[in-house]
């Protein structure tokens, strides 16, 4: 193998520059000045910093309002999980089983996606609101209204579905390259075998789709954890703190109550919780694809 020379070595670093800036500005400083704000009190205005050592962190320990989102998050992940799943493996099977045109309905299911998630929430607003015509159809059939927002249970549902129906495109495509990626040769022999259509999808599809299973769940589980503009557009966090997010929380303290401070300890626990279940379910997934005969 060719050794680089002096002066490859210095064109590969100066084309990294951007990218290595990028990342320290963005990324590294914020995470940095973040951190050391967690033992102090500021209000993002005064140039005096209180240092609390580790009260801040002792009082979200203690706060019923991050009790609350820490919470939501799997109150969510409970109707989110199996319907982007059913969703979005039920999209790609369908655009899979198109011979011609599969790019373009690839389009048209990932078109949700690339809304912002404020137009979309003015959306399903407007469809959950009490003179719509799908709250008329309800009413005419089981003789009241449903309080969508305003009942605990119906609103982690609304902000669920509505979440799921926006990712559905996305995780719809990886299941997609997954499909197309299992050999045919594979369904030839369970077709001799005997196998029909259903035991073949159970057998066959599933447990080859595991690649992009694990890519999947491991995105959706840490999206939970970073929810804010769907309940923020909807219910503000209510009822009750019903829909009260992580995001939501920090977003509180740091712009309404101007505890930065506080808000930079609510994050580190915010963090802290994502790697941990993060961390569970790919061992989980780990497992499950031992069993079918996956390697990690």
């Amino acid at each position: 193998m060719r050794r680089l020379t002096k002066g490859e070595g210095v064109t590969g670093w100066i084309f990294t520059i951007p990218y290595l800036a990028f990342t320290f500005v963005f990324f590294i400083l914020p995470f940095l000045w973040g951190f050391l704000l967690i033992f102090s009190e500021w209000n993002l205005i005064s140039p005096v910093r209180e240092f609390v050592g580790l009260g801040n962190l002792i009082e979200a320990l203690q706060s019923r309002r991050v009790h609350a989102a820490a919470l939501v998050p799997f109150k969510i992940m409970a109707i989110f999980l199996p319907a982007v799943l059913i969703m979005s493996l039920g999209i790609a099977v369908l655009i899979n089983s198109f011979k011609k045109r599969q790019g373009l309905l690839a389009v048209a299911f990932f078109l949700p996606y690339l809304a912002s998630g404020v137009s979309m929430s003015l959306v399903v607003k407007g469809v959950v609101s009490y003179t719509s015509p799908v709250n008329k159809t309800i009413s005419s059939i089981i003789g009241y209204v449903p309080d969508w927002l305003g009942t605990p249970s119906l609103a982690i549902l609304v902000i669920a579905l509505m979440i799921a129906w926006r990712f559905s495109g996305y995780y719809a495509l990886i299941f997609l390259s997954g499909l197309q990626s299992i050999p045919n040769e594979l369904y030839e022999a369970a077709q001799i075998d005997g196998a029909g259509r259903i035991k073949s999808f159970f057998k066959i599809t599933i447990p080859q789709l595991y690649p992009a299973l694990y890519s999947v769940m491991i995105l959706a589980v840490g999206l939970m954890f970073g929810v804010f503009t769907e309940p923020y557009m909807l219910t503000g966090g209510g009822p009750n703190l019903a829909t009260h997010t992580w995001y939501l929380e920090i977003y509180y303290q740091a712009f309404n109550t101007l505890r930065a401070g506080y808000a930079s300890s609510i994050a580190l626990y915010n963090a802290i919780a994502v790697f941990i279940v993060v961390g569970i379910v790919r061992r989980i997934m780990q497992a499950w694809g031992r069993a079918h005969g996956w390697e990690d």
